[in-house]
């Protein structure tokens, strides 16, 4: 079984709309994968779904989503990385939860994480990327 970290861009995607993230939530579900999160990836996850609730740009309910991901998500602390390792602040939190979990992947689309190519031995790839090594 594949140990990953979904980025929270790539699980408000899942949960939303539907796509290659919504694949990957689709693995996890299936257990192909095991899902790493932290607390901070669980809030920045619900804070955003309530935006874009408020902001009335969600075409389907994604909290039965949510709380099955954050029940079935295995919740990590975060490891400290020391000084910031990402162009984008946010980003260190899902390094650091990657690194608390022990994972092989983060699974993520934003850019400034996938330039990061493999810090600390995990890798950091795109959803599509991702699904691609699942069906090996």
């Amino acid at each position: 079984m594949i140990t990953a970290v979904f980025d929270s861009n790539v699980i408000i995607s899942g949960l939303v709309w539907r796509g290659e993230s919504h694949l990957c939530l689709i693995a996890q579900a299936r257990r192909y994968v095991r899902a790493y999160a932290s607390e901070w990836i669980i809030e920045e996850v619900r804070r955003t779904i309530k935006e874009l609730e408020a902001s009335k740009r969600i075409p389907r309910d994604p909290w039965p989503g949510f709380n099955w991901f954050s029940h079935t998500a295995k919740i990590v602390d975060p490891a400290l990385l020391g000084k910031r390792r990402s162009r984008d602040a946010n980003d260190d939190p899902i390094l650091g939860t990657a690194l608390g979990a022990r994972v092989t992947t983060v699974v993520t689309k934003d850019r400034d994480l996938l330039a990061l190519g493999k810090p600390f031995g995990v890798e950091i790839v795109h959803p599509r990327d991702f699904l691609r090594r699942l069906i090996r």
